[in-house]
């Protein structure tokens, strides 16, 4: 599937000035995260040119222009709109030369303008297309944050993963997303999760139906993205089998090619999910401040194997 966003999605995003656009100028998809300033290209140089990336014109590429006669410069915009570009954006509010107008209109090119400095608007769009344009993945699973971590909920259907959600929301967490996780790695270190749009901030409780968590619970219960800082497996509790107990071992799952911290809980009658998951939770916040309360029991072990040795 190709992953794009929408230029009228941009526009409206960043706050950009149309100062041309063909009629179908909003629906131009963008395809790719990176932006290019076309000072080379404005020299004349086009080897190696990307023309689906969004082109920024700044201070730098303006003052060169301005030093041209205007021949020069409606042939160097004849030949950059030519390779059919998605947008041309002006920065600092600088004047639109005839000649970017002229070319424009010839090319059907849209042109844009924004009031921020180069620098500024390029990390802040390149930021936007990383999310926008970030591969994507779904999952069946809850995502719900606790104490500030995303926690992903994992297991078979019918292991109680939204029963969990609720009770986990009533105790004053907010729930991501029920059922299909969408997972967008916006870096790599990254993964955000959300919720479909047709089922955000609904839950589905066996025996009740569909419940919207929203208006039950309110603005506080829910949340829209939340990044993914921990993967709980829920299973049917398997007598005989061995389940970590200490948590010296590290265990990870895979996620788009990340590895994410991960625990297996085993489920049965009597065990309160939602309390053992907040203090997962907290544990794993703790792990990443620097403190293993699993290794600092077995150094106090040690130690004190060592003194009656």
């Amino acid at each position: 599937m190709n992953i794009s966003v929408k230029l009228g999605t941009l526009i409206d995003e960043q706050g950009l000035e149309l100062i041309y656009g063909p009629e179908n100028h909003r629906d131009i998809a963008i395809t790719v995260a990176e932006v290019n300033r076309p000072s080379l290209q404005i020299a004349g140089f086009f080897d190696y040119f990307d023309p689906r990336r969004i082109q920024i014109l700044g201070k730098v590429e303006y003052t060169y222009l301005e030093q041209m006669n205007s021949k020069d410069r409606s042939n160097r915009f004849d030949q950059l709109f030519s390779k059919q570009i998605p947008a041309l954006v002006v920065t600092s509010e600088l004047p639109i030369f005839d000649e970017i107008l002229e070319s424009a209109k010839k090319h059907n090119i849209t042109v844009l303008r924004t009031r921020e400095v180069t620098s500024r608007f390029m990390s802040d769009l390149i930021l936007s297309l990383s999310v926008w344009l970030a591969p994507l993945t779904t999952m069946h699973g809850v995502l719900v944050e606790v104490y500030g971590e995303g926690v992903l909920l994992l297991g078979e259907s019918g292991v109680g993963k939204s029963e969990t959600a609720i009770e986990l929301v009533k105790r004053g967490h907010r729930l991501v997303a029920d059922d299909a996780v969408e997972i967008k790695k916006v870096s790599r270190k990254t993964l955000v999760g959300s919720s479909p749009e047709i089922i955000r901030h609904f839950i589905e409780l066996r025996g009740i139906g569909v419940i919207d968590v929203k208006r039950i619970f309110g603005m506080g219960a829910v949340k829209d993205t939340e990044n993914i800082n921990l993967v709980i497996n829920l299973e049917p509790w398997q007598a005989g089998k061995h389940y970590d107990r200490l948590g010296l071992d590290d265990f990870t799952t895979d996620i788009m090619g990340l590895k994410i911290p991960s625990l297996t809980i085993p489920v049965k009658p009597g065990r309160n999910l939602a309390i053992i998951i907040e203090v997962a939770a907290m544990n794993h916040r703790q792990r990443k401040m620097g403190y293993n309360a699993a290794e600092e029991l077995n150094r106090r072990l040690l130690e004190k194997i060592e003194e009656q040795d």
